[in-house]
């Protein structure tokens, strides 16, 4: 059921008028073929995959039945096509926005989303990280083994579903015909400031406008600066941090996404993010 009834002016109706694309049983060489580009088309952000980037071995292996659609999702995003398009270029927190929208078919709620799959990055690695995406109850429940990841806050399903996801999944969909390397802003991440206050910021529907001019006109009037609480973790063992173990820093919104990154690599902990200014 469809959330909305301007799907058209938002540039969602080709979800709302879709259903999902399902491998099903006793499947034809043309409807796995139809999964395959859905599967690139969602897992690689609509942006255009040539013949010779092509995941050739994992298709056979599902043309063949020998894995599932899930598990070509798996190859796909472990692959180092995907780490060039999204891993490599990006900073971690876009790369973190990224997985959600590719992956899970939303945005991030919360930051402590976004702190769980930075800290797990940093403890476990890459692959360990794509793996808590696709081997998660969410997917699963949402998924399965054999539908292809779609944008599910642009539905109503209501499991387990947050309302800011509506608002924020447009801040990363840029339009059906747009890709994910090729939106204004390129490689910096879009949800930095609403992840940080709790907030999401009104719908802005896809145009050829640039999303800086669009933003200005949202942002008109709003603080700019702010102030983050760290404590060092390494430094703190298992205690909790004291006032003398704080350290706070004045950041401009745009090197926030910056700063918190600089923080985790050093050990740090954010403890607290409020407007300064």
């Amino acid at each position: 059921m469809a959330v909305t009834t301007v799907a058209d002016r938002l540039g969602i109706t080709a979800f709302q008028e879709s259903p999902p694309v399902e491998l099903r049983p006793n499947y034809s060489r043309e409807d796995v073929q139809a999964v395959i580009r859905a599967v690139y088309r969602q897992v690689l952000g609509n942006d255009y995959v040539m013949q010779s980037e092509r995941l050739i071995s994992a298709e056979s292996l599902l043309q063949d039945g020998n894995i599932t659609v899930r598990e070509f999702v798996r190859q796909l995003a472990k692959s180092e096509l995907y780490k060039e398009k999204f891993f490599y270029g990006n900073c971690q927190m876009r790369f973190i926005e990224l997985n959600y929208k590719h992956l899970l078919g939303r945005a991030p709620y919360d930051e402590a989303e976004i702190a769980f799959h930075s800290d797990l990055y940093a403890s476990q690695g890459y692959d360990a990280d794509i793996d808590s995406f696709i081997d998660s109850e969410e997917y699963l429940s949402a998924f399965g083994e054999n539908i292809v990841p779609y944008y599910r806050d642009f539905l109503t399903t209501g499991a387990g579903q947050r309302t800011v996801g509506f608002n924020r999944l447009f801040r990363l969909y840029r339009g059906y015909a747009n890709s994910d390397r090729s939106q204004y802003g390129r490689n910096k991440a879009r949800l930095t400031q609403e992840v940080a206050l709790n907030t999401s910021l009104r719908i802005s529907p896809p145009t050829g406008v640039p999303e800086r001019s669009q933003g200005s006109a949202k942002l008109a009037g709003k603080p700019r600066t702010y102030l983050v609480e760290v404590s060092n973790r390494s430094a703190l063992g298992n205690r909790p941090p004291t006032r003398r173990d704080r350290i706070s820093y004045l950041v401009p919104y745009e090197q926030l996404s910056a700063r918190l990154q600089q923080i985790n690599r050093a050990g740090g902990k954010v403890l607290h993010i409020s407007v300064a200014s």
